[in-house]
């Protein structure tokens, strides 16, 4: 083997690091333009989306311009209605609570309107009763007297007329 001194190698060491550093200055280099390639490419793909997006963009913008005015009347319109909705809603509500509060208080009279009538009429039922019927059952008692009377009036005189000189017990009796 070679006896290098060291001068030569501290020679051939500076040529190695001389060459990692040549080396490594070619690779940044390559990768310098490698980037900027890339950054064009990257910036020409920027271009060409901000021109397809930049119409939709004004586009909406307009959209949302023109439209911006119609929404917020249109939603304060939807608070009017609904404070309208809801403004009717408690009058109809409380139409509704006074018709019933009505319907139950004329419930009520009616109820007492029929229950005073029914009384009357029971009690009209109980006056005609007694004030016909006590008459009909004392004319029916005088009729009843009446009639026994006359019946034990003719029950007398029948047998005395039928045979005059028969005595009463002895009517079974042939002769």
């Amino acid at each position: 083997m070679p006896k290098f001194d060291i001068p030569t190698l501290q020679l051939i060491l500076v040529a190695v690091v001389a060459l990692a550093f040549l080396v490594q200055a070619i690779v940044l280099v390559l990768v310098l333009v490698a980037v900027r390639k890339f950054a064009r490419s990257l910036t020409e793909e920027v271009q060409d989306l901000r021109s397809a997006v930049m119409p939709i963009v004004d586009t909406t913008r307009k959209l949302v311009e023109r439209l911006a005015p119609k929404i917020q009347e249109t939603t304060a319109d939807l608070a009017v209605l609904t404070r309208a909705l809801r403004d009717q809603a408690a009058d109809v509500q409380a139409a509704a609570d006074d018709i019933i509060a009505r319907a139950r208080n004329q419930a009520g009279r009616v109820d007492s309107m029929l229950t005073s009538l029914l009384d009357a009429v029971d009690r009209a039922t109980v006056f005609m009763a007694e004030t016909v019927s006590r008459p009909m059952r004392q004319l029916s008692a005088f009729l009843a007297s009446a009639r026994a009377v006359v019946e034990s009036l003719r029950a007398n005189e029948a047998p005395r007329r039928a045979e005059p000189d028969r005595p009463a017990g002895n009517r079974d009796m042939f002769v």
